[in-house]
């Protein structure tokens, strides 16, 4: 990877999951990694517990909506991150591709979305010590 790493998150909707994972590495690396998300199907609009359960830990989502997957961005990223977008995310040769198995927060309640949000977290810390990025005071998970 020559210069900052970009990381593409994909899933379905882009309305939840791949949108709290980019807001989080965005946060996270404080501008040492670029950071896009996508849906192969995208929503109308993000989901509304999903930018509560965000909001509770000080990120704003609101301004945020979903957006379709192009093969540009796959192409340009450097790490692709799919989150239960089956065969509609494409893999191209030359790119690390994670499948990141969470569930769904479409139709779930604040409570059942904090857990969701707090795994997608710590998978980011772990992802950022990978590329080289670890965020400011972190310390090693085991």
């Amino acid at each position: 990877m020559a210069g900052l790493p970009e990381v593409l998150f994909v899933c379905t909707h882009n309305a939840g999951r791949s949108q709290m994972a980019a807001a989080l590495l965005a946060d996270q690396s404080a501008g040492r990694v670029r950071v896009t998300s996508a849906g192969s199907q995208p929503a109308s609009h993000l989901n509304p517990a999903v930018v509560a359960a965000m909001a509770e830990i000080g990120l704003d989502i609101s301004r945020e909506f979903p957006k379709p997957l192009t093969g540009d961005q796959v192409r340009a990223a450097d790490v692709v991150i799919t989150m239960g977008c089956g065969d509609a995310c494409p893999v191209y040769p030359g790119q690390r591709h994670l499948d990141w198995d969470l569930p769904d927060p479409a139709g779930l309640a604040l409570e059942q979305i904090r857990p969701i949000r707090d795994e997608i977290r710590r998978r980011v810390v772990v992802l950022l010590g990978e590329l080289g990025a670890p965020p400011p005071g972190s310390t090693p998970l085991s």
